[in-house]
């Protein structure tokens, strides 16, 4: 899963995927998300494998100011549409077992203890507390921490903060969803937010009237701008970027390295005409 998916706000416009040594086969598919996925084959020995996934897209990202919730939903709680629970009730489900109810009182901080809760500004308040709380720490082992061991550490990776927020809004009732895709920073410069140069995970929620909403806790961003979704899954371990088998020596594997690489280009003058909505100040075109 290397291919960018292509949306209103992220247009593809190509992409190539090198593979050394060349496989016997390539085919691609859809998963149950609809993320691109490619499967290859071998027929011969190799002393290493190397995967060279090229793309060029148009990024024309959301930020919170574009985030428009409807009336009944607000203010927290609120329930879902009956014509929209059924589709969102697998990533309502908790994942984690929870015994102590660890995230449960953690996330009651972001309420309102006198009544209803502005939604967006809680989960604002949620992604920017665990950016400014918790300290991120790289870690290339396989493997994804508990929320609770999030928690009780105050210390993680991406992905270990994108399973603890998803954890805390299902919590609350909220659909949410695991990110896999790639951070930039929009302005060009290289390395200004945490997890650049690698795969990056944040968290989509769903807002009625504004559909699936990104937040990052690892960078505390809100909308799209800087991220590149390339798979969508609710789990974790539905969104891995490379995984498979091969036969060997227990010896055989030495090591795995990883490098996302992204250059964004000027913003190109606006067109005569654009679809509504999409700020054409924000437009990119990133090399990925």
């Amino acid at each position: 899963m290397v291919r960018p998916r292509e949306s209103f706000d992220q247009h593809l416009l190509e992409a190539t995927l090198t593979i050394d040594p060349e496989p016997s086969d390539v085919r691609w598919l859809q998963d149950v998300f609809g993320n691109a996925v490619a499967i290859a084959t071998f027929d011969r020995r190799a002393s290493r494998l190397v995967f060279d996934s090229k793309a060029r897209l148009q990024h024309e990202p959301g930020d919170v100011q574009h985030v428009d919730i409807e009336e009944y939903a607000r203010s927290y709680p609120f329930t879902y549409s009956s014509e929209e629970m059924p589709d969102l009730l697998r990533s309502i489900e908790r994942q984690h077992l929870d015994p102590q109810r660890a995230v449960d009182t953690w996330v009651r901080r972001f309420l309102n203890a006198e009544g209803s809760t502005d939604t967006l500004g809680m989960l604002t308040a949620m992604t920017t507390a665990i950016r400014r709380e918790f300290t991120y720490v790289p870690r290339a082992e396989k493997g994804t921490q508990t929320p609770i061991e999030t928690l009780r550490r105050r210390k993680g990776t991406c992905r270990d903060y994108a399973i603890l927020m998803i954890e805390a809004v299902r919590a609350l009732g909220f659909a949410a969803r695991f990110v896999s895709g790639y951070v930039y920073s929009p302005g060009g410069g290289r390395d200004t937010r945490v997890g650049g140069g690698n795969t990056h995970a944040w968290v989509r929620v769903y807002l009625p009237g504004s559909g699936w909403v990104e937040f990052d806790p690892t960078n505390g961003i809100i909308g799209s701008a800087g991220l590149v979704r390339v798979a969508i899954a609710r789990d974790i371990y539905q969104a891995v970027p490379i995984s498979g088998t091969y036969d060997g020596f227990p010896g055989s594997f030495l090591d795995m390295a990883v490098t996302v690489d992204i250059t964004v280009d000027p913003s190109p003058s606006p067109p005569a005409s654009r679809t509504p909505g999409a700020p054409s100040e924000n437009r990119k075109s990133a090399r990925c």
